[in-house]
């Protein structure tokens, strides 16, 4: 018998909305749909989304507002950096929560769904999956290992989720990971009869090197069998100014991409992609040609 519902929730919104929902998200939720015929998806939001895909996506969502952390909202940074994904970290707090009061399935919005979870997943009272570690940092080390918070399956009340979330306010210290990844590692170490630990491959083969994003977006892989989704790291990537991984950004993910790009994401992508949406191959090729010439400008920039 199942322990967990298949209900699956996204948190999004945390920040007041300046841009139309992108087609990426369009995609996660549309994939998430198709792939896992969950009987509800929970949206959690603070500021509403709008714009085109975000019409066509919300007739199927149930919708649930909610309010940020004051912990998170008021902690001091240290890291400038680091601050300006303060929402990312309140986020951490409400998909906790949102598992406790409910249960289910919760994944960042930047994820891609790519092959049915397995029934055996839903009889756990609680699954992460492994990510790869960059062990030069102290913190790493001193965890042995990371449950990358991304994806997260609980059942209602969760044991596991309690005690991390208890814990989130002891640990938490304004770093990327200490709290969110670090956190339940050592917490699964310590109290493994309450939570399932899955490979990389499940949730995290393509992982947040350069590598691993060229592997989504760039490069074509075709082995897919044991893998359930995608994350697709958009903080790294998402910006045009940011080229230290990858110079592929949200500007370039279009219907075009979707639709023609012989490269991992649009090749699990385009299944999803509404059959109303024009797309042209000849605009993608102009589109790619763009994509080119921005690059090599990027790069003289950088260099020069």
């Amino acid at each position: 018998m199942n322990r967990v519902p298949n209900i699956y929730h996204f948190v999004f919104g945390l920040r007041p909305q300046t841009e139309p929902f992108h087609l990426a998200y369009y995609l996660c939720l549309a994939s998430c749909l198709e792939v896992n015929k969950p009987d509800a998806i929970y949206f959690h939001y603070k500021h509403m989304p709008y714009g085109e895909w975000w019409d066509r996506i919300k007739p199927f969502l149930t919708l649930n507002p909610v309010e940020e952390s004051d912990f998170v909202k008021q902690f001091a940074y240290q890291n400038q950096q680091i601050e300006s994904f303060r929402y990312a970290h309140l986020a951490d707090i409400i998909r906790l929560e949102m598992l406790l009061k409910y249960g289910g399935v919760y994944a960042d919005i930047d994820s891609l769904f790519v092959n049915k979870l397995p029934e055996h997943l839903f009889t756990k009272p609680c699954v992460m999956g492994k990510e790869k570690v960059d062990w030069t940092q102290e913190a790493a080390v001193k965890a042995g290992g990371s449950l990358c918070n991304a994806w997260i399956l609980a059942e209602k009340d969760s044991a596991f989720i309690q005690l991390w979330l208890e814990q989130t306010f002891k640990e938490f210290d304004g770093t990327w990971s200490a709290h969110s990844t670090f956190l339940p590692y050592r917490l699964s170490q310590e109290n493994p009869t309450l939570i399932h630990v899955e490979p990389e491959r499940s949730f995290f083969f393509f992982d947040w090197s350069k590598q691993g994003i060229r592997n989504i977006f760039v490069n074509k892989v075709t082995e897919l069998q044991g893998i359930y989704s995608m994350h697709l790291w958009n903080h790294l990537w998402w910006s045009p100014t940011r080229t230290d991984f990858t110079y592929f950004h949200h500007q370039r993910l279009t219907p075009n991409y979707v639709a023609f790009a012989d490269t991992t994401y649009a090749r699990i992508a385009r299944k999803f992609l509404p059959a109303d949406v024009k797309v042209s191959q000849a605009e993608y090729r102009k589109e790619s040609l763009q994509g080119q010439v921005e690059k090599v400008v990027l790069y003289l920039k950088a260099k020069f």
